[in-house]
Formats: structure tokens, sequence, C-alpha cells
């Protein structure tokens, strides 16, 4: 029976099978619905800007944490992947080759190049190969025999160091000079993964070849440049954290973190020219809407770690510049986009000329290119492909930021490596464009020299950086023709340029052409005109009379390069053209940058003629003759800081006092970076102190007082005079303000605790703003608590402007007795952490006391949004109505508050960033308004000598009244003198008990609407 029972069960099994087989026959012509992946259901999560559209290029399971790409002359794409990041050095690194082999536009096979990389992050094609940066290396890798794998594996560079991933050398490009730029900055070490990351770098050098260049450890933190053919290396003048680009005329573009767009001004080689002029930093963020700009994300349910400051630009990278040619207007002029990952969005701007610089702008005020509403969304890199699509590489990680910046729990929880097993590449083009066809494979590569030309003046960069690259490694002779003829006739400006850079590279540019480009109609053909002048100008000194009539150009980026180029020529016609083009422009403070590094031996002549000609409304006067006299100041030199101190100091017409001052602020910024015995100024001590008591210039006596800080006063019974004397004007209240703040301020020449109960007198709502700031700081200048303690005592009673300031006394360096005064205040509510700008908050968290950090941490991140909300949870589950949400903000909300300065009554904070909280966050503050009151907003109660009293928020102060502002913006200002007593009363301006006036459905669609960055 049991061998009959497997019988009639086998055979009833296939029968089913032939059933099926059937079925699938009859089904086989019809189409099938093809299930969507999970990165194809993605798209539905991005909202693009007017115009565009965006489409999937590859994702998962073909690769996964992808970083950079390339695509190369025959169509190969390259993908790095960094599984490794943000702790793991085992070498999981690769790139990979990934292919389309249906030729749909999409790709769908991918094979290794190359692995064993620990942290790679970026990838250029050169020479037969690809450029990869794998810190402390960058790395040459060739396939050989065409098999699509590297069998040659070169180190070009080593040195670098190995610390933070998010800081190591990166993004490699090829600039239109034909020098290759690797973005770097210096080592960013972590406290808490030393071990990992706390390689400093070494010297950065070719190994193999110990004659070539060596550049100092870790390459000073600066960006570097090199030829390998060449074994040239250089450090630029600036530095960049992960990206850079250029745009089509050469200017360098940057990134730093929260400063999404940079420009690097001045060259290092114009830098290096005068070592007393003191430049921090040759790079000018260019965004007319700030640092750690404003972002506009979708997200739902965004990631954000503890130093994540919500809403703003944080972790920018990848900056591109769109020169692919294809995108509508406006998008087709001079635009830069990068990418933020943190807040899951790519942000765009504008840029226009602004002299030597530019001003970058956003397109719309509140909103983004492209942003998801997805939190793994996490673009880090951006490229311009041979069609001119931007394609978008996205690292697709649950959490991006790098431990060391994040809570403990965070980093134990194991989802530090969620999603590194994918990640995509998007391709953004115009909504018309048609379906990328390189994938199908290039020629380009395969091109003549004559049509490898040609290309140069292609609107598209890729196939003109591209043809320039083979064209200059290939350097034959037989391609001159063809260049000298694109370089003169082309009606193509860029083929033009690129022809010039192109001969450049392979030595055949000759003297007559840059002369004949030095007069080209075009501004940026002429600026490029002069850096090649400047390339020959030893061989061809013919070229310097030919660079003299661009001294009049119409353009300032013209002129701008000219100064810079100039300064490297000793002749008197150049001194006279440098003088010309300064005072053409010398609104700029760049132009005044690039006529101060041509030589130190112009400072005196040049310091004399702008005090001669000094215009008191025209403010660069100053700031230049405080840039020359800190160029004297850093000389070190006695003599001239002796004239100049005196010239200074000296009594004269009204007139003089606006030249003094910037003499002295000058002296000052220069002499800080030089050791100089007091000893030699001794006989300026008494004159600055003089100054400082009698002078009657306001800003003069401040530049007294800030020279004689770095100088001192040597002579104890004379400091102690002065002290005595300072003394007595700062209790003065007959004297002027501002001279009883600054004597106040003179005090912290000398040991102030004697004078404690001055200056704590002195911090009081019935003074002077000014003087309560001074006395803060003086009292501050004791090194002990004295200040930390008395502010606590005093703290319900500050004012707000004051209260700002006071804070800052708990974070001064290396006092960790102060820090643990203010985590006391914090914790026990005496202070409440709104008080704490985001910067003073990420200064506790991060500091490197490991317990007062793991402190902070667990004191400012304290979760209170669930059991304030507990009773209108279910209200986070509905679906929220804007249109409702509205009527309710403007019945409910519009009584207090403004949404970007509209709809409401500015009397607590504009809520134009709260669409950045969580709806958690958003909810607790409306149910529970005085568990976190924004600073500035606190209730006040003011009692006055006449008996009255008033309440309400400290609107603004002057020297002499504060103004009081109610409901219904109700305002009333009020004398200091009439104040009897000021008094916080920690508690929120906004009335509680709104949970009674809104039901859950209610506040579901209020927060809807508030969530909305419309």
């Amino acid at each position: 029976m049991k061998r009959n029972f497997n019988y009639l069960r086998h055979a009833h099994l296939f029968y089913l099978f032939i059933v099926v087989l059937a079925v699938a026959a009859g089904c086989r012509d019809r189409p099938q619905p093809i299930a969507k992946t999970e990165a194809e259901k993605a798209l539905s999560t991005f909202e693009i800007a007017p115009g565009f559209k965006i489409e999937l290029l590859a994702a998962e399971p073909l690769l996964g944490d992808p970083v950079d790409m390339e695509i190369d002359e025959y169509g190969r794409l390259y993908v790095v992947e960094m599984f490794g990041y943000p702790l793991d050095k085992r070498g999981t690194g690769q790139v990979k080759l990934l292919t389309d082999s249906d030729g749909d536009g999409k790709m769908d096979k991918s094979t290794v190049f190359a692995d064993g990389f620990v942290l790679p992050n970026s990838v250029m094609r050169w020479k037969n190969g690809v450029l990869v940066t794998d810190a402390p290396y960058v790395l040459y890798l060739e396939d050989s025999d065409g098999d699509g794998k590297a069998e040659i594996r070169d180190t070009l560079l080593t040195g670098f160091a190995l610390s933070n991933p998010q800081h190591n050398l990166n993004s490699p490009v090829l600039g239109v000079d034909n020098w290759i730029y690797l973005a770097h900055e210096g080592a960013v070490s972590t406290d808490t993964y030393a071990k990992e990351f706390g390689d400093p770098g070494d010297d950065i050098y070719f190994p193999g070849h110990p004659k070539s260049p060596r550049l100092g450890r870790n390459a000073d933190g600066r960006s570097v440049r090199f030829r390998p053919d060449q074994l040239e290396l250089e450090e630029t003048a600036t530095s960049t954290q992960f990206g850079q680009s250029f745009d089509a005329w050469g200017h360098h573009f940057l990134v730093r973190n929260s400063e999404h767009i940079l420009q690097e001004v001045l060259a290092a080689t114009y830098l290096s020219r005068n070592p007393n002029l003191l430049i921090s930093d040759a790079s000018e963020i260019v965004s007319d809407h700030g640092n750690a700009a404003e972002v506009f994300p979708i997200t739902q349910n965004p990631e954000h770690q503890l130093l994540t400051d919500v809403g703003a630009i944080t972790s920018a990278c990848g900056i591109t510049s769109y020169l692919g040619g294809a995108f509508p207007p406006p998008y087709d002029g001079n635009i830069t986009f990068v990418a933020e990952p943190v807040s899951n969005l790519v942000h765009v701007d504008q840029l226009k000329d602004d002299g030597a610089t530019f001003i970058a702008s956003r397109f719309e005020p509140h909103k983004e290119f492209l942003a998801s509403t997805d939190f793994r969304f996490r673009p880090v890199n951006m490229y311009v492909g041979p069609d001119g699509a931007l394609y978008v590489v996205d690292f697709y990680r649950q959490i991006i930021e790098h431990p060391e910046w994040m809570g403990e729990e965070v980093v134990k929880s194991g989802e530090l490596y969620n999603d590194s097993d994918k990640g995509r590449i998007y391709r953004i083009t115009a909504t018309g464009a048609k379906p990328a066809d390189w994938t199908k494979g290039l020629k380009l590569g395969n091109d003549t020299n004559e049509q490898l030309v040609e290309k140069l003046a292609s609107p598209n960069a890729w196939w003109r950086q591209n043809a320039q690259r083979l064209l200059v490694d290939r350097a034959s002779k037989q391609a001159v023709p063809a260049l000298n003829k694109m370089a003169i006739n082309t009606s193509a400006p860029l083929g033009r340029l690129h022809a010039l850079w192109t001969l450049e590279g392979i030595g055949e540019l000759k003297p007559e052409l840059i002369q004949q480009a030095l007069k080209d109609s075009v501004a940026g053909i002429r600026e490029n005109a002069i850096k090649l002048a400047e390339l020959h100008l030893t061989a061809s000194p013919d070229l310097v009379k030919a660079l003299l009539p661009l001294q009049t150009d119409i353009n300032a980026k013209v002129r701008f390069q000219l100064l810079c180029t100039l300064g490297s020529i000793k002749t008197p016609q150049a001194a006279e053209a440098r003088h010309k083009l300064l005072f053409k422009d010398i609104s700029d403070k760049w132009v005044q940058f690039a006529a101060l590094s041509a030589s130190s031996s112009q400072t005196a002549p040049l310091l004399k003629d702008v005090i001669d000609h000094f215009q008191k409304d025209v403010p660069a006067y100053a700031s230049l003759i405080e840039r020359l006299t800190t160029m004297v100041g850093a000389s070190g030199e006695p003599g001239p800081i002796h004239q100049l101190i005196q010239k200074a100091s000296q009594a004269g017409p009204e007139d003089q006092r606006y030249w003094q001052a910037p003499i002295l602020e000058g002296l000052a910024e220069g002499m800080k970076t030089k050791k100089q015995s007091t000893s030699v100024f001794g006989m300026e001590e008494n004159k600055l102190i003089q100054v400082f008591f009698d002078h009657p210039s306001s800003q003069v006596r401040k530049a007294a007082l800030g020279l004689l800080k770095v100088i001192g006063i040597r002579n104890e019974h004379q400091a102690k005079l002065a002290i005595e004397r300072a003394v007595k004007i700062a209790g003065d209240s007959k004297q002027a303000d501002d001279k009883r703040a600054e004597s106040i301020d003179f005090i912290a020449l000398r040991n102030a605790t004697p004078h404690a109960a001055l200056l704590k007198k002195l911090i009081d709502p019935h003074e002077e703003l000014s003087i309560q700031l001074a006395a803060l700081r003086t009292l501050s200048s004791i090194p002990d608590t004295t200040v930390c303690a008395y502010v606590l005592q005093q703290w319900t009673v500050l004012t707000p402007e004051i209260r700002d300031a006071a804070i800052g006394t708990f974070l001064v360096d290396h006092n960790p007795a102060r820090n643990v005064l203010l985590l006391d205040a914090l914790e026990s509510g005496k202070i409440q952490a709104t008080s704490l700008s985001w910067g003073q908050k990420v200064g506790l968290m991060n500091q490197r006391d490991v317990k007062l950090r793991d402190r902070s941490r667990a004191i400012l991140t304290k979760n209170i949004d669930k059991e304030v909300n507990k009773a209108y949870q279910r209200a986070m589950d509905l679906k929220g109505d804007v249109i409702n949400g509205k009527a309710i903000y403007e019945q409910s909300c519009a009584l207090c508050h403004q949404l970007r300065g509209k709809m409401g009554v500015t009397l607590g904070p504009d809520l134009a960033t709260i669409h950045n909280w969580s709806p958690d966050a958003i909810m607790s503050n409306i149910l529970a308004p005085n568990l976190s009151i924004s600073s500035g907003f606190d209730l006040w109660e003011v009692e006055l000598k006449n008996g009255e009293t008033a309440q309400g928020i400290i609107a603004a102060e002057t020297p002499a009244a504060i103004t009081i502002r109610n409901v219904g913006s109700v305002e009333k200002t009020i004398n200091r003198n009439g104040i009897k007593s000021l008094k916080a009363l920690n508690m929120s301006i906004m009335p509680t008990g709104l949970e009674k006036q809104i039901d859950l459905q209610q506040m579901a669609d209020l927060l809807a609407f508030l969530k909305q960055n419309k």
C-alpha cells in the first residue's frame, strides 16, 4: 500500500507540473508585469526642479556604497565603492566597471576592476587607466590585457594622512592648465578612534624618485596639484574637504562641510612672494545665503545624529560646476551643484561676477533642486557625462555621520553599516532629453588628432576635457596646425581656450599666439592668456610689454589676474600699472591682497600714498592701511614700527583720526606673529597709554589698547598708575559711556581680581550694554570661576544680549571647572539648553575630556518629546490636512508667530525653519512651551521705581532704554534709569493649554501645515 500511495502522490505532482507548463505556455505571448525593484521605487520619493526628470542608471546588486564615478573615452563606467566607511580598515574597498549589455541606457552588469582598497573615495581617468585616491596613496591602475581587471597597480604619490574618512584626500581633477588637482585638508584625527585614524601623515612625494620634489607633512593641510609625467608637485593656496570643481574658465571652487561653495582666489605662487603678507585663507565664501545656509529637505522621519544642525547645510560635498551644455534656462548659465547627504538633497546656486570673485545665489528661495522623502538617500558626489546629464552618486545609507560625532548608543546599536549593500546612480536631464546612448560605447579614444581638436569646441566640457587630455597624452606634432587654427579662428571661445592650453601642454605654444589671445574679445580668454604669458616671461620678455595695455581692461577678473601676474615683474612700468590697478578696484579686498603680494619693498611708499589720498568715506582706504601696517608689524623691524606708532599718536586735524586707528590695528595684528622683546618698545608704552586716555577718537583709543595688549606694559609702576586711572573712570557714571567701557577693558591688562567687586556692580541692567559687556569680559579674564559663579547668581536679571556673552564665559578653552558649572546649571534647570547657541552645544558635546563630553551629550540630548506628547501620540498616525492646518495656525498661532515674516505677529520666534523639526519636537513645543524656550523669547517682569510693573519679552535694548513687547505686538519703551528691578520668569510668553483648544485631528492638520516648507 505504501508503494501505491507514493505512486499516486508522484502522479498527482506530475499532473500539476503539466498543468503549470500549459498555463505558462498560454501566457507566454502576453506581456507580464515586472515587479519594480526597491531602487526603482525610490524614484517616486524625489522632488526635482521643473523642467527636469530623474531616472535610474545603476543600483544594487550591481554596486554598493558608491562614492565616485568616471566615464572614459570608450564609454566605460568606473565606480568607486567605499564599503569600509566609517571604521572598517580591512581593505573591502573596490573599483567596479559597470556595463549596459542590452543598450537600454541602464547598467545591468558589473565586474570588479580592482579591490583591496582601505577607504577609496575617488577615481579619475588618466593615461590608459585610472587614478584612485586611497589615503595615504594616489594609485594608478591599468588593465593591460583587456580582461576588465587591473593588472598594473602603481603608487604615484604617498604620505597623505589616513585620518577621519570624511577628511582624507580625494577628488582628483584634471584642470584646463594640465595639472591634476587633489582635494585635501589637514588631518582630522578623532579622540575616540585615534588608534585607527590618528595618522598625521608624512612628507608627500613620488616614491621611487628620490630627487623629485617633496612637500611637508601632509602638505601642511593644503590641497595639492601634481604632474606625474614631469614629476612636478606643489601645494595650492588653500584646502577643500570632499570635492572640488572648476568652471569653464578655470576658476576653482571648493567645499567644506557647512561652507557649501568657496572660491580659491589667490594662487599659492602669488602668496609665496611676500612672507609678511598675512592672509589666513586664500579662499572666499561666495554664497549670498550664508555659511551653514538654510536648506529645505522634504525627508520623512529624518535620521539625525546629536551634532547635526537640523535644517542647515552641515555636510556639503561633491561640488560640481555644470558644464554639460544640455540644461534648459536658467540652468544653462554658470551654475554649481552641491550634495547635502545629511538632509537628503542636492542644492544648486547660480554664479554671478563680483569683481575678482563671484556671488552664488539660490534659484528658488525655499526649495532645493533635488530632494527625497527617503532618509537613506545620501547624495555624495556628482558627475557631468558625455550626454550632458548630471549623474548623482547616492551612497544610500541609514547613517552617514561619523561615529565620533554621534551618541554612543547609536554606535553600539549595530546600525552603522545598515544598507552598505546598497547604492544608486541617478541620471538627471531636461524633461525631453533622450535616453543615454554613451552606455553603448564611445569612440573618442579612437579619434584622429584632427577629430580630437574639433571636440575642443564642444558645448559639453566632458568632450573638451577628454579631447585635451588625449591630445596632451599623444603630444603629436601633427596636431599643432589644427590646434593653432582652433586657437585663432574658431568662433567657439571655449575651443580657443582649450586649444591654447593644449598647445601649452605639448610644449608648442608660441609667444605670438599668446599676444593675440591677450587681445581676444572674450574676457575669459584674455584672463587665461595672462596666465599663459606668465609661464613664458623668462623666455619671451616681450610679453611684458604686451601685458601692460590690459591695465585698462573693462573686465574686473582680467584686471585682477594682470595684477597677480605683474607682482613678479620688477620694472617701473609694472609697478606703475600695479598702482593704477589697485586704486581702480581698491574696494575689492582681493585686489588689495594681490597688490600687496608683490613685494614688501613697496610697503612704505604705498602707505604714504594711501594716507596722502585718504578718503574717509571709502572704507577700503582704512582696510588697505591696516593691511600695509600689518605687514610692517609682521616684519618685526623696530624702526618702521616706532615711526608708525609716533605717526598714529600725533594730535592733529579730525580727518587724520580715520587713518590713525587702522595704523595701530594693523601693527597689533602683525606683531602678534613676532616674538619681540617688550624692551624694544619701552618708549611706546607711555605714548600708547597717553593716546588711550587722552585721544578724542574712540577708534584710536581702542586701537591703542589693542596694541598695548600685544606689547604689554613693562614698567610696573606705570602700569599701576594707569590701572588706577582706568578704575576711576570705569566707576564714574558722569564719564562718557564709551570711555568707561574702554577703561573696563584696560583693567584686563593686569590681574583684575582686586577689581572684581566693581566689575560685578557694573553688570547691571541700569548700566549701558557696552559697559556691562566690557565688565563681563574683564571679569572673565580672571582665570578661576569667579565670573561663572556671578553669572549663575545673577542669571535671572541678565538681559538677553548679556546672557549670550555670559554663556561664553563658561566655555573658555582649558577651563573644565567652568564647563562643570554650566553643566550643573543645565542639569538643574537654572539655565535652559535653548540659551546656548548651536555652536556652543557642539563645543560642549565634542570636548576632549571624555567624562565631560559624555555628560554634555546626555544632558543636551535628553528626549522629553515622547513624555510630553503622550496624550497626543495618536495624532502622529493621522493624515493631516494642510489647508485645515493653515486655518488652525491663523487662529491659534498667528497671534504670536510669523512664517518667514508673513502670516502673523512678530512676538515669538519666526517659525521659518520649524519644517525641519521632527513632528514629536514640534508637538512638544506646542503642548509644553515652557520646556524649551527659544533664546530671547522668555518672559520678563520689570518693576519700575514709580511702583508700576510690566511683563513681556525684551524686544530691543539701547544704551538708554529697553523695549518690552507683549501680546498683540504692544510695545513699551522703558528708561533704564526708571527700572527698579528686572527679572526673567523662566516662562515662555506662549500660553499653555493649547491642547484644550484643538483635538487630535486638528493637531495632525497643524503639524502637516507646519511641516511643509512652502
